[in-house]
């Protein structure tokens, strides 16, 4: 979904790829350039829907709300992996509770 009109250009001498985000371009270096070019068109379209659903044209204001939307996002799965988490640890308390209901009616039998 990237626009990008130029394939990514890597540079493996310092782990540098070349790539175009909302038409513009940015050298970015990392120890994963594979990875930073999957970012770099996450964040490219998130740009362009942004744009497309509230008609700006001025690239800070498109950029500042798709930072917001992804933020959004960001919180959304936190919050989802904090409440399975929590799920998780309930689930194991009351499995860890009948586990010692269980010894204890072995020992008292036994």
């Amino acid at each position: 979904m990237a626009a990008a009109s130029k394939p990514p250009v890597k540079d493996p001498a310092n782990n540098s790829v070349r790539v175009e985000i909302f038409d513009q371009p940015y050298n970015l270096r990392g120890s994963d350039p594979e990875y930073i070019l999957k970012l770099a068109e996450y964040v490219d379209s998130k740009m362009r829907a942004v744009a497309e659903q509230t008609h700006t044209v001025d690239t800070a204001r498109v950029a500042v709300l798709a930072a917001l939307n992804i933020t959004d996002e960001l919180h959304l799965l936190k919050r989802n992996l904090d409440n399975g988490a929590l799920e998780y640890l309930k689930r194991a308390n009351r499995l860890s509770d009948v586990l010692d209901e269980v010894l204890q009616e072995k020992q008292k039998a036994g």
